[in-house]
């Protein structure tokens, strides 16, 4: 029997351990921006005074297991280099900013000398003005042509919601240069009758990668005078593009240029991210160039508070008899709720969409119970909205109407939401990246701010609660992506010759892989080569072939069946877990079960309903070695990277009573089996280590589980990974090792770098898994150490001190890991 863990929208999955709290403190600093007195009338609280009433009540001082202050910090000024343009300068003035700072300069001239430059500096550290100031200039001066277009400029954001936050901003800030600039969104919220003027008129255009993928590259022909005038080309929150995602964006990025060639022009690039290691390298990787890198922070930052949180115990037990903590949902949307109360502006960060929808709901519940007129003042925030809802609630929070948020990432990025004072996460998001990104949503303005990170039940929250230094004393990891990746540059070559057939100089464009490909592509007959190159075949469009999200498929809508009113969409790829029949679907508030799903027809029917309890899928996974590419000895055992194929079929679903998440019963499901073919870290072991483990026959199967699945919570810290892009398997005595196995891979086509990142890290990950199970109090094994909701096998069975013994084996003769500088993808 495998023991398996598939990546999908898992809750509060796995995690905690009980040790001393590690407390660090530094004297709060006033509240108020670096340098200047506090604002007249500035009543707001400071972060210590927020967390101060946060913690009072029965318990709720003890939750708090760390507090870490980040001390206000003054700013560097510098002055804008002589080629940007007069005007410009004087309407950054207006805009209130007399002088950039250091690092803003500093990238404007390497603009300005025709570098493609990656801006790495902290959250609200003018990042946006850095790349604005030469860009705006260079549109001046080519407005001012006696012919043509003049100069033009691309602009593309992760998400749609950005977009059209910075053409707010662009606006504003160039409304003084009257109409030299003409910034317009362009995405799949754009009415059609105003998509032509954008192509002809518009010069500086606002959209993100999917558009440019799917829209805008395979029409080039009726873009021909705004690429042929293309100058510049912003990459904004270029630290999101990691994994499949981010090797798709790089291939798009190919493609681009490829065309601008076309027409005679050579865009300069210009990224911004949040801190990242080797930011530079990372810029390099995903736009194929050469890349400048600016990375000295010289703006002024308002002092931060950020506490650690840990739900309680509660009273009950979950499978196995193992003790349960309250959830992180709704230890969160309490936090929300006295925020409001207090008139705190907050936004609270979770993972999953039904999350968001959930914590409002119980936030809007307990408002009422206060104030009638507070619930209103409240709302949830997430993708599949509709275009002009999610408008509205942008509108509302920066307008203030809103007190309080529960979003998703998609209001993690950018979004100018000057004012806000707390945020609240819930859970770790998967990098430290993400975490200081989304801390960095409150004090924009420059005012002291809170942030509060609250642990999920699951080993790599519980993990970093209780090893602050981990967070802390850390720096943020390196983006890693894979542009080679057959599954992901396969589409992209056909997408290419669609729009302009291949030839034999675009090879080194698209990367070392592509003469591989090209042979398998005409054998497929996608591609034809005839004496000008390689041709598209088919009558469809090739870029359908891919969806650049690494979703795959066509999204499925989500139908209300009474009315035919469409509530949103799904990825195709969780589908099977979120919309299947009898699954609780929250939208707006307002709860629905899913009645039917078409997979033909990509429709999901739901009906109004108000259930006692929430849905989480059950799935099992097989696993089998499709190639070995590395392997290397610990011990008697081997630790191997390489390619596997999983078979993974979604069987059951359990209803999960709100709040407490008590398991009310469990429902079988016949919905087809996936297969993924991908890649993997696998480990194995002898049966003299195992004797030497004290592991005997009836204990093994529970022993690899565990590890399995702690290994798994903790991956994580280690690669750029979210849990929810990795799953895991592990069997007494898999066929193809012929040994007891554990497997872990990336639950992506072609795999994402996640597994090797865990191969050339392994002996630090694998010795921060035992430490966790080890660690936890908990007696047998709990959802912080060992268990997980999301098990295919009911969490069945599970060994603690037996995982604990076999990881100790296994790492009593682990070579020693390489150097950083050694390590691919680095």
């Amino acid at each position: 029997m495998a023991f398996n863990h598939l990546p999908a929208a898992m809750h509060d999955a796995l995690g905690p351990l009980s040790v001393t709290p590690v407390t660090h403190s530094v004297p709060m600093a006033k509240n108020h921006r670096p340098g200047r007195p506090p604002e007249s009338g500035d009543t707001r609280p400071s972060p210590d005074m927020i967390l101060d009433r946060l913690a009072t009540g029965a318990g709720r001082a003890a939750r708090i297991t760390h507090t870490e202050h980040l001390p206000p910090r003054s700013g560097t000024h510098a002055i804008w280099p002589d080629r940007i343009r007069p005007e410009v300068i004087s309407a950054i003035g207006k805009a209130g900013i007399d002088h950039p700072w250091a690092h803003q300069a500093a990238a404007a001239e390497h603009a300005l000398d025709g570098e493609s430059v990656v801006i790495a500096t902290g959250t609200a550290s003018g990042k946006s003005l850095a790349y604005l100031a030469p860009v705006l200039s260079t549109l001046l001066d080519g407005s001012e042509a006696p012919n043509g277009r003049g100069a033009t400029a691309l602009y593309l954001a992760p998400t749609k919601a950005l977009a059209a936050d910075q053409r707010r901003s662009v606006k504003a800030l160039a409304a003084p240069l009257g109409n030299a600039v003409r910034p317009a969104v362009y995405d799949g919220d754009t009415p059609v009758e105003e998509r032509e003027w954008v192509r002809q008129y518009a010069n500086y255009v606002l959209t993100n990668p999917d558009m440019l993928h799917r829209g805008i590259l395979p029409s080039h022909p009726r873009w021909s005078s705004f690429l042929r005038a293309l100058r510049f080309v912003v990459i904004d929150e270029c630290h999101t593009y990691r994994g499949v995602f981010g090797s798709h964006v790089a291939q798009v990025l190919r493609r681009l240029r490829r065309l601008c060639a076309r027409y005679g022009a050579d865009p300069v690039f210009l990224l911004a991210s949040a801190t990242a290691a080797d930011p530079s390298v990372a810029a390099g990787r995903l736009t194929g160039l050469r890349v400048r890198e600016v990375s000295d922070d010289a703006s002024p930052r308002g002092e931060l508070a950020f506490a650690l949180w840990e739900p309680p115990l509660t009273e009950l037990h979950g499978e196995k008899g193992a003790p349960v903590r309250r959830t992180a949902t709704a230890e969160t949307a309490d936090l929300l709720t006295d925020l409001t109360v207090q008139g705190v502006r907050s936004v609270a960060f979770v993972r999953s969409r039904r999350g968001a929808e959930l914590i409002s709901v119980i936030a809007k519940e307990r408002l009422a119970e206060v104030d009638r007129s507070l619930p209103g003042r409240v709302a949830a925030y997430r993708g599949g909205y509709l275009p002009e809802e999610r408008r509205a609630l942008e509108r509302a929070l920066h307008s203030g109407e809103l007190l309080g948020l529960a979003a998703t990432t998609a209001l993690e990025l950018g979004i100018d939401v000057s004012g806000l004072d707390a945020v609240v996460i819930c859970g770790y998001p998967g990098t430290r990246a993400s975490l200081w990104q989304q801390a960095g949503r409150a004090g924009r303005s420059g005012q002291g701010s809170l942030a509060v990170l609250v642990a999920r039940d699951d080993p790599l929250d519980t993990y970093l609660v209780h090893h602050p230094e981990a967070l802390f004393r850390q720096p943020v990891e390196s983006t890693v992506l894979d542009p080679d990746n057959p599954y992901v540059l396969a589409p992209h070559l056909c997408a290419a010759a669609a729009e302009l057939p291949l030839t034999e100089p675009d090879i080194a464009l698209f990367g070392p892989a592509v003469p591989e490909l090209l042979p398998q592509l005409e054998a497929a007959k996608l591609l034809r080569r005839r004496a000008s190159g390689w041709h598209w075949t088919r009558r469809e469009r090739a870029a359908d072939l891919t969806d650049i999200r690494g979703g795959g498929g066509r999204p499925v809508q989500i139908v209300e069946e009474g009315t035919g009113r469409l509530l949103g969409t799904v990825d195709a790829a969780a589908a099977h877990t979120a919309v299947h029949e009898g699954a609780v679907h929250l939208h707006q508030g307002r709860t629905h079960l899913v009645r039917k799903l078409d997979l033909e027809d990509s429709v999901a029917l739901v009906e109004r309903a108000d259930p006692p309890y929430s849905t989480v899928a059950r799935d099992t996974t097989a696993i089998s070695v499709l190639e070995t590419d590395t392997e290397i000895p610990w011990g008697q055992g081997r630790l191997c990277y390489g390619s596997v194929e999983v078979t993974n079929q979604v069987v059951s679903f359990l209803r999960r009573r709100l709040i407490t998440g008590e398991v009310m019963g469990e429902t079988k499901l016949d919905l087809p089996p996936r297969t993924l073919r991908t890649r993997a870290v696998w480990w194995t072991v002898t049966e003299d280590q195992l004797d030497a483990a004290r592991i005997n026959p009836e204990i093994l199967g529970g022993a690899l589980h565990a590890a399995e699945h702690a290994s798994i919570g903790l991956l994580p810290l280690f690669a750029t990974c979210d849990r929810w892009d990795i799953g895991g398997v592990s069997v007494p005595l898999h066929p193809d090792t012929l040994l007891p196995t554990v497997f872990v891979y990336d639950g992506h086509p072609g795999g994402a770098g996640f597994a090797e990142r865990a191969f050339h890290t392994a002996r630090a990950w694998l010795t921060a898994t035992r430490e966790a199970i080890a660690s936890c109090e908990c007696e047998a094994g709990c959802p912080s150490c060992i268990q997980s909701p999301k098990c295919g096998n009911g969490n069945e069975p599970l060994h603690k001190r037996g995982a604990v013994r076999l990881l100790t084996e296994l790492l009593r003769a682990a070579p020693p890991e390489p150097p950083a500088t050694d390590r691919p993808g680095t």
